[in-house]
């Protein structure tokens, strides 16, 4: 007899054999029963809410964002303010290539000539 999708009964009807687990078994985890945790010494009088207080204190927020919609400082816009670049060429089409010595300059007119 053929049961459609049963793992005890394989394609042509036969019934198989339950597979036999290898190696270890292990059972199944139990966590451990809750316990509270009792201060010691020195911290009986510090809870965690008044040590999570005294680094609010220690560290507070930047006042100058209070209020506003996250602007900060503006980045200056960069330019080059060198001498190493002599000028820019354009080799093929719109390709654009810095020029650094006056000997690539020639060379590059040689080129498109």
């Amino acid at each position: 007899m053929y049961i459609a999708n049963s793992y005890k009964y394989d394609f042509s009807g036969r019934k198989r054999k339950p597979r036999k687990v290898k190696g270890e078994v292990y059972e199944k985890y139990k966590a451990p029963a809750f316990r509270e945790l009792s201060p010691t010494g020195s911290e009986k009088s510090v809870s965690y809410a008044n040590q999570r207080l005294a680094e609010f204190k220690k560290y507070p927020s930047r006042s100058d964002f209070t209020g506003s919609k996250g602007t900060g400082n503006k980045q200056e816009s960069r330019k080059y303010t060198g001498n190493f670049v002599i000028g820019i060429a354009t080799l093929h089409k719109s390709n654009a290539v810095p020029v650094t010595n006056p000997e690539y300059a020639k060379e590059i007119s040689d080129m498109i000539s």
